[in-house]
């Protein structure tokens, strides 16, 4: 009998299928070996060659191949983890221990506000330690392997206050935004205490200067407004810089890392020029009966030398650029660090120093220009100022009232340059005024005290001009911007005696200081893990796929 041989077919030979799985560590040498030997029988038991791809490149956690099942299942199940992670609303830190993790034996832990004490010796910053370890263990929880967050030491960008804050002198933390302090308990005082209470001393030392100029001006003798009104108003005024500037120094020895989150806040910065404006309004309009008409040039010396080097660090930044150059942090508050050069200019020409009093005119204008044009037109990449940010808004009127005034004292005239900034402030008064639901609509604040400044600066002008231009409407004008000013002064004093000692409502707690340099809920970033599992995946499928076909091929040959 005749042995004949059944056809080999490639349907008859063994196909070997192998399901291949998430690979934990411990397991990673034996899957490589098991692969290896996988790879082989496959190579001898099939007629078809197969070329057997290196495993030279390292994966992480996941075998050489990845089927479409496995893959995608690895993939949904990092997704999920890596949400756990990142996907955290809030740190907890920001509701005063309301987070499970914040909680010590069923209490809540209460807030550490050490993180903003003056770091002076070196056994006080060790004695920190714990309290800084455990938001570093907080922050990682929360921000997953990007580390823990800043401290409170750390510089806080100028675009993030105006990302994370609101308000009129954005000072208050928007919704999805968290703080490093607790929200629900009152902070310590001192963190309260902000540098925008100069802006009450502004007001009160403005008022002085009004109500000498109405005593001692030919254009309003016919009052008769007796001098012991400055005298009183200049008494107050000075009372209040005494307590203002005794608490802030108390708050620059205790919570000096708070004053420096107050230094590059946008709009705060410009109230550290406020002090030394207030002290040389002060020296203008102190009473005759108290001092010699003409003062002494040490006194100019001594208020205008630390606003001028202040002025030299704020106008560098705005000419060398950077982040905080005047396009990104031009607010309407940035008049303040403009206005105190028109001032320094008025002491200086009572002084006697007519040149240094040029100086510095020449410098504040040029620098007000420069601001109201930014302001005005509103850079494409400026921040964008928020609506609540209204009662700065009348900053505006304060600059070119300020240099009208400078320049009469200066020249001794209200000639045509002083009528022209004049003018330009009395327009944009009008043009405020002409706007009042644009002031309305917010709760009362330390901030409402920036809309003192600038009209009682109008009215001192106002006088000014009805001097040089003599008539029943220049009189009338500055009599009526007289009393609007000297009305706004005493009800705001009124509203902040009954908030400070009544109703204990003027100082919450100040969130701008708090805020975080970065937000804590980043946006998703697709994952290099996932996008080499989805590459894999696909060219799985298009290898079986290949092989398949090449598979089909042959059986019909046979």
């Amino acid at each position: 009998m005749e042995s004949r041989a059944e056809p080999t077919c490639p349907s008859s030979i063994g196909t070997h299928f192998v399901d291949i799985h998430e690979v934990l560590p411990e397991e990673e040498e034996e899957d490589e070996e098991g692969m290896t030997r996988m790879a082989e029988k496959a190579r001898k038991g099939s007629n078809r060659q197969f070329k057997v791809r290196e495993a030279k490149r390292p994966f992480r956690n996941f075998s050489r191949q990845v089927s479409l099942e496995t893959g995608f299942t690895a993939l949904h199940r990092e997704t999920r983890a890596k949400d756990e992670i990142r996907v955290l609303p809030r740190s907890g830190r920001s509701f005063g221990g309301f987070d499970s993790d914040s909680r010590v034996n069923g209490e809540a832990r209460k807030g550490d506000f050490s993180m903003f004490k003056t770091k002076s010796t070196p056994s006080k910053q060790n004695s920190l330690l714990p309290s800084r370890k455990e938001r570093e263990m907080e922050s990682q929880r929360v921000d997953g392997d990007n580390g823990p967050d800043e401290s409170a030491h750390n510089t806080v960008p100028a675009g993030r206050y105006f990302a994370a804050l609101r308000g009129p002198e954005l000072d208050q933390v928007k919704d999805y935004e968290d703080i490093l302090l607790p929200k629900d308990e009152k902070w310590p005082f001192l963190l309260r205490f902000p540098i925008g209470c100069f802006g009450i001393c502004l007001g009160l030392s403005s008022q002085a200067v009004l109500w000498r100029a109405l005593a001692a001006s030919p254009a309003t003798q016919f009052l008769h407004i007796t001098p012991f009104i400055n005298l009183a108003l200049w008494l107050l005024a000075l009372a209040a810089l005494i307590s203002v500037s005794f608490t802030y120094i108390l708050k620059c020895i205790f919570y000096f890392e708070a004053v420096k989150r107050e230094y590059f806040h946008p709009v705060r910065v410009n109230f550290f020029f406020a002090p030394w404006v207030v002290c040389m309004l002060l020296a203008i309009s102190v009473p005759p009966m108290l001092a010699p008409e003409k003062l002494h040039p040490a006194l100019w010396c001594t208020f205008m030398g630390p606003y001028f080097f202040l002025e030299l660090k704020i106008y560098g930044q705005w000419l060398s650029g950077g982040k905080r150059r005047l396009c990104k942090v031009a607010n309407p508050s940035s008049h303040l660090s403009v206005v105190g050069n028109f001032v320094g200019a008025i002491l200086a020409s009572k002084v006697g120093w007519k040149e240094a009093a040029k100086f510095l005119w020449a410098v504040g204008f040029a620098h007000y220009l420069v601001v109201f044009v930014t302001l005005y037109q509103r850079l494409p990449t400026s921040e964008a100022l928020p609506k609540e940010l209204h009662p700065v808004y009348s900053m505006f009127i304060a600059a070119p009232s300020a240099a009208s005034i400078a320049w009469e004292t200066i020249y001794g005239d209200f000639d045509g340059l002083s009528r022209t900034c004049y003018f330009i402030a009395l327009f944009l008064y009008v043009s405020l005024v002409a706007r009042i639901n644009f002031f309305t609509g917010f709760g009362f604040s330390v901030a409402w005290w920036s809309y003192t400044f600038p009209m009682t600066t109008a009215s001192v002008a106002t006088i000014k001009y009805a001097e040089n231009v003599p008539g029943v409407l220049s009189k009338g004008l500055a009599l009526a911007l007289s009393l609007m000013s000297s009305t706004m002064v005493l009800v705001l004093l009124v509203s902040t005696l009954l908030h400070a000692f009544v109703w204990h409502t003027l100082f919450p707690n100040d969130l701008a200081i708090a805020i975080t340099k970065r937000r804590f809920v980043k946006e998703k970033k697709p994952f290099k893990k996932t996008y080499d599992i989805r590459r894999r995946a696909r060219q799985a499928l298009t290898r079986h796929s290949s092989e398949n076909k090449d598979f089909g091929g042959e059986n019909e040959i046979c």
